[in-house]
């Protein structure tokens, strides 16, 4: 198995080494399975863009699969239109069904599966009780699954890496988080599709993808996924593009050379601090995520989608109402989700979320 140090490592090497390890898992993975058994995940992202630029150096004839949510920035689908032989998927549900079924994604997926697990195991409860619910909770002494304990904060079962206890408070919300959107508008999808998938994931993402890595490495053969950029950086990307003049997607602006103290920087766009930022959106991914949205720095998604999609904004935003279970969610008219900043920001602090 990999290790934490070489991971390190790895992510120290300059881009042209990057470029070439990348290229040996890449064929190492064709090489296995046969070019015809192979396909390029792309989204339109940056990542993927870039991915799918070096796989089709090497093999020009490769499928690339788009996952055809509905959620993507316009200027997004343009763009995967732009390119030739690309598969589109389409998930079984909608997006305001997967929110309404299982609820809205929102901080981070390892906490939105966490909180989510806990929701189902503490049926019997009243969690909206907060702190007295709790307490009896843990006073009951009754044994939890090891992600229901660490959400809980009982049991000894903290993450080494995370204490996720710090997010016990969005069990007492009157909405539900889940992180089963990814499940049913991509995963699901891609595992109808038998071809074994190189994706651009890459370890400084999340935990998520890190822990994955350490189990795997780039090719997970058992698991029919190749993530063969995961040592990569958000400025390897950057910098990749830019020596290649590889278009993107418009919604990202332009790539520039800038920091905070540069006349050439916009805060109000782009607030990575870093030698390469693009001017317009960082990530793009899907238009109403809001995993990580608490840690949006300078413009909010949120805030930049208001002021560059209105309607869009106004879909996300608008509408929602109390089910009959007592529990917020869309409705035809919107999602609802300025009722779920609301009362984030009224756990987390003011502008914890910005919209």
């Amino acid at each position: 198995m990999p290790t934490a140090e070489e991971l390190r490592i790895m992510q120290a090497y300059p881009l042209d080494l990057k470029v070439k390890k990348t290229q040996l898992r890449i064929r190492e993975w064709v090489n296995y399975y046969g070019t015809e058994n192979c396909a390029v995940s792309f989204s339109g992202g940056k990542d993927s863009t870039v991915l799918l630029h070096i796989v089709r150096e090497l093999y020009p004839d490769i499928e690339a699969v788009f996952a055809d949510t509905q959620l993507e920035y316009p200027e997004i689908r343009r763009f995967v239109e732009s390119f030739p032989n690309v598969m589109k998927l389409k998930p079984g549900m909608g997006f305001r069904e997967v929110v309404t079924k299982y609820g809205y994604p929102f901080i981070s997926k390892e906490v939105a599966e966490r909180v989510h697990n806990a929701r189902e195991c503490l049926k019997s409860y009243d969690l909206r009780g907060g702190t007295d619910t709790f307490n009896t909770i843990i006073s009951s002494q009754e044994r939890f699954p090891a992600r229901t304990s660490q959400i809980l904060g009982i049991g000894g079962f903290f993450s080494k890496r995370y204490d996720f206890s710090h997010w016990r408070d969005l069990l007492t919300l009157d909405f539900r988080i889940s992180h089963l959107c990814c499940n049913e508008m991509k995963k699901k999808p891609f595992h109808k599709y038998k071809k074994k998938m190189f994706v651009a994931t890459m370890t400084e993402e999340s935990m998520l993808r890190r822990t994955a890595w350490l189990k795997t490495g780039c090719n997970a053969f058992n698991q029919g996924v190749s993530k063969p950029m995961s040592f990569w950086t958000e400025q390897d990307v950057l910098e990749y593009i830019k020596a290649h003049r590889l278009p993107i997607a418009s919604v990202y602006g332009d790539i520039v050379y800038g920091s905070r103290d540069s006349e050439q920087y916009d805060a109000t766009l782009c607030d990575c601090g870093a030698k390469l930022c693009t001017t317009g959106c960082q990530r793009t991914g899907c238009i109403f995520c809001g995993y990580g949205a608490h840690r949006d720095r300078g413009e909010g998604r949120f805030q930049r989608l208001k002021h560059t999609h209105p309607k869009l904004y106004d879909y996300c935003m608008g509408g929602g109402a109390y089910n009959t279970d007592g529990f917020w969610v869309p409705t035809t008219s919107g999602l609802g989700m300025f009722h779920c900043i609301d009362e984030l920001n009224r756990l987390y602090g003011k502008d914890f979320i910005k919209y």
